[in-house]
């Protein structure tokens, strides 16, 4: 049990998918996993356990923004030893080049965040994934037949903002989409010398204003869900 997981020791899984809405990470639990046990509701923080084609599993909740992924995933590698975390979320693309829908494996982050540096002295404004998580994304995709692409993001502290346009930073480095948890994520990772990977569904155009749905959201990141779960044997 750790500070905001109410999960006893043994109850999590070496891999686990962390979204950032509880509701979502109910869903996969439902929908996918077998002999599924909810292990901790801390918060409403929801984590279960089951199984994937035999494989143990945990799906869990983050939160959002990089202070909240920063708490559990740190709490999942260093009081649960778990030893891979594929986040799936949503993103808002910067480009019309991007579609919605669309899959992202993401590669770098690029963060204003100072979370690595006062976490960690990673006093630098990008990060990559870390260990094997990322190329098992990318492997599984082609023989699932899917399209991933690989990409560079701004990972934003800030959501709502008084400027128009894309930050400076994202323009800069050429970030195609943003969200909100990856660079702290892979910080953790990277610190902790464990693994993981963002995939990302395209939620929103933010030049053009174009967004899912809430009806729509089920239904499309469907496939990111079982992307995740696909490669989650393969970690």
């Amino acid at each position: 049990m750790s500070l905001h997981i109410s999960a006893q020791p043994g109850e999590i899984a070496p891999v686990v998918l962390l979204a950032g809405d509880p509701l979502r990470a109910k869903y996969v639990a439902d929908h996918f996993l077998q002999n599924v046990k909810l292990v901790s509701n801390t918060r409403n923080a929801f984590y279960f356990t089951g199984s994937y084609k035999s494989k143990p599993l945990t799906v869990g909740a983050s939160g959002m923004g990089c202070p909240s992924i920063g708490i559990y995933s740190y709490e999942l590698y260093n009081e649960y030893n778990v030893d891979c975390i594929i986040r799936i979320g949503t993103c808002g693309a910067y480009t019309t080049e991007l579609k919605l829908y669309d899959l992202l494996n993401v590669d770098r982050a690029f963060s204003e965040s100072t979370y690595a540096k006062y976490a960690f002295g990673y006093d630098v404004a990008h990060l990559y994934h870390e260990g094997k998580a990322y190329a098992a994304i990318n492997d599984t995709a082609r023989t699932m037949n899917l399209t991933v692409q690989t990409a560079v993001i701004h990972s934003s502290d800030i959501f709502y903002r008084a400027s128009k346009g894309i930050p400076e930073i994202a323009e800069t480095n050429k970030c195609v989409a943003v969200e909100m948890e990856a660079y702290a994520l892979f910080a953790n990772a990277k610190h902790l010398q464990k693994s993981a990977a963002t995939l990302l569904t395209v939620s929103d155009i933010i030049p053009t204003h174009q967004k899912m749905s809430p009806g729509e959201r089920e239904k499309s990141l469907l496939p990111m869900m079982e992307l995740a779960l696909e490669a989650a044997l393969n970690v």
